[in-house]
């Protein structure tokens, strides 16, 4: 887990980002947005503005905590004009003036980099941003690992979300070690793998992980920052915060037991960056 004071996400007024990040869904309300950032998250993340829970819980969150508060959020717009259109949308449905850590969202192999990382790309377009004050970081979304691990080398992303878990362990090899190298963050998201880790495996005798432990995982790596939990309620919340307390586990006791839920498969979408 990240040491305390080595935090490469910072806020606004200079302190540490919490290890736990809130992300959005159709489910969020704005009271559990409150419960979040009350008991110690202070980074918010919400990829659509149609969430509208979570969108007023953030403004609720920045009108007295702004600077202690870190706003994240993402596009798969490309082309620099929708990306400026929608940074105006979120400041003006959040009511800030400047997002903290903006993402290119799902950027793939399949597409055409010069739109990523090209003159006029995503990007160049958030790198423009940052330089006007608008964004605070550069952020990319990326699952697959070769393509992950190419751009963190170009130097050109503060910060990176990508998947990693107790069943995807592979960026263990070369994209993690690299973001480490290279000091951008990692945002590890889909750390219970959509849920299948905590429903087990008929081949596994042992017990079962938590989301805690899930979490605890993905955080063990020192070039995980945080790791992003999306409840659908407020119970599932309130296990999730237990993250909070910095307790640690052994990550390599987990590793047979992800090796099973991975062999499961679950749709086109996972499977289509193994």
């Amino acid at each position: 887990m990240t040491s305390a004071g080595s935090k490469r996400i910072r806020n606004r007024a200079g302190g540490d980002v919490s290890i736990l990040g809130l992300g959005g869904n159709d489910r969020t309300t704005p009271q559990m947005v409150d419960r979040a950032v009350r008991s110690g998250i202070n980074y918010l993340f919400f990829y659509s503005t149609r969430f509208e829970g979570m969108v007023e819980g953030v403004r609720y969150a920045c009108r007295d905590k702004r600077d202690s508060i870190v706003v994240a959020t993402g596009t798969e717009d490309r082309s620099p004009a929708a990306i400026k259109r929608f940074v105006d949308e979120v400041s003006a449905g959040v009511g800030i003036d400047v997002i903290d850590v903006l993402f290119a969202e799902y950027v793939s192999p399949d597409e055409d980099m010069a739109c990523i990382l090209g003159d006029g790309g995503a990007v160049e377009a958030i790198e423009e941003l940052k330089s006007a004050g608008r964004v605070r970081y550069v952020g990319l979304s990326v699952h697959d690992r070769d393509l992950g691990t190419k751009i963190v080398e170009t130097g050109r992303v503060d910060v990176l979300m990508h998947r990693y878990n107790m069943a995807h362990r592979k960026s263990e090899a070369q994209l993690l070690p690299t973001a480490l190298t290279h000091n951008v963050p990692v945002v590890a998201f889909t750390c219970t793998r959509w849920g299948s880790l905590l429903r087990g495996h008929p081949d596994w005798h042992g017990s079962v992980p938590t989301g805690v432990e899930c979490y605890r995982f993905a955080l063990a790596h020192p070039a995980v920052e945080l790791a992003m939990t999306a409840p659908g309620s407020v119970a599932e919340l309130d296990a999730n915060l237990q993250t909070l307390d910095g307790k640690t586990v052994d990550a390599g006791d987990w590793n047979a037991y992800g090796d099973l839920i991975y062999g499961q498969g679950m749709d086109a979408f996972e499977t289509r960056w193994p």
